[in-house]
């Protein structure tokens, strides 16, 4: 029997996933590496962390699940967006540590570029706002900022890609020079209606072209691992950033059909089938699918979900394991008054403020750390609401279901409390792992492992439904509060 692996390289961590026929997990592996903080804001990976433990955990799982190389009908590939990498076309070194999508280093040069009316331009190429988020204005820091490198892209001796890229090339060991769709459309280099890169924005940012790679749909025969990296050659058959992975993992296929992936950051994304949608304050992209045909969505970004509890965790030292925040935050009936807006690196959709920062409101003597924990939580819910509002004045039209994954929807408190403050239903599947899975269906129908999607939908099975039952006062006092804080917050 033949299995798909879905390699997942997070943010935090690296994940591979073997799923057979029914789309069921029959083994995975994950590897937590470290992030790096340069400077306030700042925020990095070490390339060869993000290689090591991808490589690491793809014979972890081998194991687990008995099997070998020969036993992978495809690779499917997805991965943290916008990280972006430079590195030599022939030994594959880096240049530079990658520059994570957090990272705000370049929010000045955005606001020089704002200045200079630079902002519709790239809106009407790109679909994206004006931000230090997306990828363009990492590599020109990179490009103007590391001794010899400019010079070395402009001789064709770089190469450029995000971290999918980054990862088929070493998985082929340099044989494989390419990334798709939805991954180019959020470098704001990629011009999502001609579906090329673009001149114009190549030169506003002063970018060589020879450095790009080629772009490919998201489920596209890419070329083969080598056999010394997973024991066989085994082609790679699928490549997608990781939200519009969770939005096809989802089977969100249909015009209108959403999903919100609760992971380091929250993922608001709405398929708007084959025209894109103009918006006042989320960007428009490029869906993943499996032909040159291009599908595309809303989505609203929320740059602090789950990192928030790894803060708990990690550096306030609040709770020893992520799952603690539950047990937390459900022994008291409220927080007390506490909001926290947790804007560490700035706030995201629909506000897009990169100076604003993580800042604690209505802290009393009274105020416990369960207290703390339960409005770190409550937090994310609140981000969430702000997207799905927006998402709303957009279409016109009220969400009536939200499609939940990710590693927070595991969180029982959390979800109930996001299905309260929305009003709306919140469902979460049986498998949470849907950005895996999402790389696991486009990698299968490429191959011919399944027929159609109508195929894979037998699959899907709903875990639970979590209903509104919170009532409309209390409702309307907890959101009036947060957002009285956002605009505190926003004023320093």
């Amino acid at each position: 029997m033949k299995y798909i692996l879905a390699l997942d390289q997070g943010t935090t961590s690296s994940r591979a996933v073997i799923f057979d026929h029914n789309g069921e997990i029959v083994a995975r592996a994950q590897q937590e590496f470290p992030q790096v903080y340069p400077r306030s804001g700042w925020v990095e990976h070490n390339p060869s962390d993000i290689l090591s433990s991808q490589v690491g955990v793809i014979a972890e799982a081998f194991v687990r699940a008995g099997v070998t190389g020969k036993d992978i009908a495809a690779v499917g590939i997805t991965n943290q967006r916008e990280t972006t990498l430079v590195w030599d076309r022939k030994t594959g070194k880096p240049v530079y540590n990658a520059i994570v999508w957090q990272c705000r280093r370049t929010a000045d040069y955005c606001d020089l570029l704002r200045q200079q009316g630079c902002e519709q331009l790239i809106y009407d190429k790109t679909g994206l706002v004006l931000d230090a988020y997306f990828s363009a204005t990492k590599l020109k820091w990179i490009l103007d900022n590391i001794a010899g490198v400019r010079t070395r892209a402009e001789k064709g001796e770089l190469c450029f890609g995000t971290v999918d890229t980054y990862l088929m090339w070493h998985l082929s060991k340099g044989k494989i020079f390419a990334t798709d769709y939805t991954n180019a459309a959020r470098t704001m280099l990629f011009n999502i209606h001609t579906l090329r890169w673009d001149d114009d924005l190549l030169q506003l940012f002063d970018i060589p072209a020879c450095m790009l790679p080629e772009v490919k749909p998201s489920g596209y025969m890419y070329g083969y691992a080598d056999v010394t990296m997973l024991g066989a050659k085994v082609p790679i058959c699928s490549v997608v950033g990781d939200q519009q992975a969770a939005l096809f993992g989802q089977l969100c296929v249909e015009v209108g059909s959403m999903k919100n992936t609760f992971g380091t950051g929250c993922f608001m994304l709405m398929n708007t089938g084959d025209k894109p949608v103009r918006s006042q304050g989320l960007v428009t992209t490029l869906a993943a699918g499996t032909d040159w045909q291009p599908q595309y969505a809303l989505e609203g970004s929320v740059f602090m979900g789950g990192a928030i509890v790894q803060w708990l965790r990690d550096e306030m030292r609040l709770i020893h394991q992520a799952s603690d925040s539950e047990r937390y935050a459900m022994r008291v009936k409220n927080t007390n008054g506490v909001y926290i807006v947790p804007a560490f690196v700035g706030l995201g959709a629909p506000y897009w403020d990169s100076k604003v920062r993580g800042t604690v409101f209505g802290l009393t003597r009274g105020a416990t750390k369960e207290h703390f924990v339960r409005a770190a939580l409550e937090s994310i819910a609140y981000q969430v609401y702000d997207v799905a509002k927006a998402m709303e004045q957009d279409l016109g039209s009220p969400i009536t279901s939200l499609n939940v994954d990710g590693g927070g929807s595991a969180n029982n408190f959390l979800m109930q409390f996001q299905a309260d403050i929305l009003q709306t239903n919140v469902v979460r599947p049986k498998v949470i792992e849907t950005t895996a899975l999402g790389a696991c269906y486009l990698a299968g129908l490429t191959v011919g492992y399944w027929r159609s999607t109508e195929e894979i939908k037998r699959n899907k099975k709903i875990e639970r439904t979590f209903v509104p039952t919170m009532d409309q006062a209390t409702r309307l006092s907890l959101v009036q509060g947060w957002a009285d804080c956002i605009r505190r917050a926003r004023l320093g």
